[in-house]
């Protein structure tokens, strides 16, 4: 007769049966990724073509164009932070605070004195600073991502106009190096652009091609069976965060370049834009499962959307109230896919 214990034992599945479904079931992830990128290039096509048919005289042009990509530059490079946070099982609200603040500290009189590379190094500073004051309190701290990053978007926020007395600061002409970002094309592109694309490419490396990327999918799914499996989640988490301040600090250089100024209210809403171009890429906002390729696909496409509304005199509030809208209607499609699959 045998004992219940090991009739536990024998429904347990043999090691080659765990190896054959996990070889079974990420062809099937894999193939409803690329379902979500073509449906989301498919989305961005049927937008520029929109755009073509009711405004050809402006939207077509590759003036326009080339301001739609370097616009997405900007809350591109935030949002690959924002991807390895909510990959993570995280979520992060105050990276537009940090990025006006890295551009304002970056913009003040002392720093500009040393020029533009120490600006440079000053704004990347800043965003890695900020990052890892709220990995911290997020992981070390225990405190809720919302409520931790809530209190830097104000804190942050605060101290930029605290720093900036509430005016714009203008580049120095000496530093016109950090213009040139902006000014300077190759290949018909200005420099941030490839800024971008760097970016885009290292984060997407990482997160889908190394060890780091694993252990991101492995704590943003289950943290507890990752601290089991020997993944430190606390040290984990803080470096996630400590990227998406690299990330703000970045995208502050490119914000000065693009403007030539650093000011507290760069950046205003920047979060709404990152988080809801994450979502509709195809990243879980519980965690564990993210594509940056699709987060990139959804910043291209909220650029596109806000460019449309800008050519067609539309306001600002439609504006906002459509990606409401969009980002509703992409967690609640999430949330079928997840209830389909279980």
């Amino acid at each position: 007769m045998t004992s219940p214990a090991s009739k536990i034992e024998d429904s347990r599945p043999t090691p080659e049966a765990a190896r054959t479904r996990r070889r079974e079931t990420r062809p099937l992830l894999a193939r409803l990724g690329e379902a979500r990128h073509l449906g989301l290039v498919v989305a961005l096509v049927l937008l520029m073509v929109i755009g073509v048919v009711t405004k050809p005289e402006n939207f077509a042009t590759s003036d326009n164009l080339v301001s739609i990509l370097a616009l997405a530059s900007t809350i591109g490079v935030i949002t690959v932070g924002m991807t390895f946070v909510i990959t993570g099982g995280g979520i992060d609200l105050s990276v537009g605070a940090v990025m006006a603040l890295a551009s304002v500290w970056a913009t003040t009189v002392a720093t500009q004195s040393y020029g533009p590379l120490v600006m440079a190094i000053c704004a990347m500073l800043v965003g890695t600073g900020v990052g890892l004051v709220n990995g911290i309190l997020v992981s070390y701290g225990r405190i809720v991502p919302f409520i931790a990053t809530l209190a830097m978007l104000v804190a942050a926020r605060g101290l930029a106009q605290r720093m900036s007395d509430r005016k714009t600061q203008i580049l120095q002409p000496e530093n016109n190096a950090i213009e040139a970002l902006s000014t300077t094309r190759v290949l018909g592109l200005p420099l941030v652009v490839f800024i971008f694309a760097a970016v885009a490419v290292i984060g997407w490396l990482v997160l889908g091609r190394t060890t780091f990327g694993r252990r991101t999918f492995a704590v943003g799914g289950n943290p507890e069976a990752a601290r089991l499996a020997g993944i430190d989640v606390r040290r984990h988490t803080l470096l996630l965060y400590t990227i998406s301040g690299l990330c703000c600090g970045i995208a502050a250089i490119i914000i000065m370049a693009r403007t030539t100024t650093g000011s507290s209210t760069h950046g205003d809403l920047y979060e709404l834009d990152a988080i809801a171009a994450v979502i509709i890429g195809g990243t879980l906002l519980t965690g564990g499962r993210g594509t940056l390729v699709g987060s990139i696909l959804g910043v291209l496409i909220f650029t596109v959307i806000t460019n449309l509304f800008i050519l067609n005199g539309l306001q600002t509030s439609d504006q906002l109230i459509a990606k409401g809208v969009i980002i509703i209607a992409a967690v609640l499609l999430q949330r079928r896919g997840l209830e389909s699959s279980a």
